[in-house]
């Protein structure tokens, strides 16, 4: 993909035990877009990410940021990036404002303190500027990890795992930040276990396992394509036994008889819920109460990566 902010070509990575932690990954990630990664532990989600920021080096294949080789041309491809790891690497002697400050010396920025008071406020750090990271909490080591990612203005920044752990203040700030940044231009890459975020957040999902990058997709024609919908009729008498008309439709029993369950593709239903309900009344069959649900990204995460 031309002007691609990241594009990866036939990355492999194979470590000295044999381990094959990635195999032949291809994937281009437009500028400006969130783009989320799944995938279960051990996936090579992490192994992707420390290649591409280049603290780790692949086996074969190629790594561009904006153009730029991240091996032939390293300064230039790694000063685009900012990086939110999972561990917290963090001096606990300096203070937060000292930590922020020399990520964006080491990055050869010139000194610029209104940006990092504004990356400071955005991140609710500003009244523990002066305060040792030893005297922090958790959370709020979390936020400094993400801070020291934002004080050189990257133009891409990868958050991996970035909400493990941290309380639901933290994660929707966090998740507030994301969005602002996407809209001043940053492009985003996320690792996360917690895939309502991914649904909630992310243009596009790439799903990863055992090494393979299986798909990658925009998240809602995925959801589109993959999402089934689910009616389930609540019956005010178990039926021992499902009339023939109901499951000639495609319905079936479930709760031991005490609810019917119509399971449908989005994309080409077979019989609207019109036509179901008059079956289900035409058979003489009552229910009390009635309720639809959707498959979410995690269900179809799961089923994908069962497969």
């Amino acid at each position: 993909m031309q002007n691609a902010a990241i594009s990866i070509q036939n990355v492999s990575k194979t470590y000295a035990t044999g381990l094959t932690a990635l195999k032949a990954v291809n994937l281009d990630i437009s500028p400006g877009e969130i783009f989320a990664l799944l995938g279960p532990n051990g996936a090579g989600k992490t192994t992707l990410i420390s290649i591409i920021c280049g603290t780790v080096t692949k086996s074969s294949g190629t790594v561009s940021v904006a153009g730029h080789d991240n091996e032939g041309d390293f300064r230039a491809a790694r000063s685009l990036i900012g990086l939110v790891p999972q561990e917290l690497h963090l001096s606990i002697f300096e203070s937060v404002w000292d930590t922020c400050a020399f990520s964006r010396m080491l990055f050869g920025k010139p000194r610029d303190d209104a940006y990092l008071e504004k990356v400071l406020r955005q991140l609710s750090l500003w009244d523990k500027r002066d305060s040792r990271i030893m005297a922090l909490s958790g959370g709020m080591k979390r936020r400094v990890l993400i801070a020291k990612a934002l004080a050189h203005e990257p133009r891409i920044l990868f958050l991996d795992e970035p909400t493990a752990g941290v309380d639901v203040e933290l994660r929707q700030d966090m998740w507030r930040i994301v969005r602002e940044l996407r809209e001043s231009g940053v492009t985003i890459i996320l690792t996360t276990h917690y895939i309502e975020e991914a649904e909630d957040l992310a243009d596009r999902v790439g799903v990863i396992s055992k090494g393979e990058l299986i798909l990658v997709e925009e998240k809602k024609a995925l959801m589109r394509k993959m999402g089934q919908k689910q009616l389930t009729l609540e019956l005010t008498t178990p039926l021992a036994k499902l009339p023939k008309a109901l499951a000639a439709l495609g319905l079936t029993l479930a709760k031991e008889g005490r609810e019917l369950v119509y399971a449908y593709d989005m994309q080409k239903p077979q019989h609207t819920i019109a036509e179901v309900l008059q079956a289900v009344t035409d058979a003489k069959v009552k229910f009390g109460d009635l309720h639809t649900e959707q498959s979410s990204l995690e269900d179809i995460f799961m089923g994908l990566v069962k497969q």
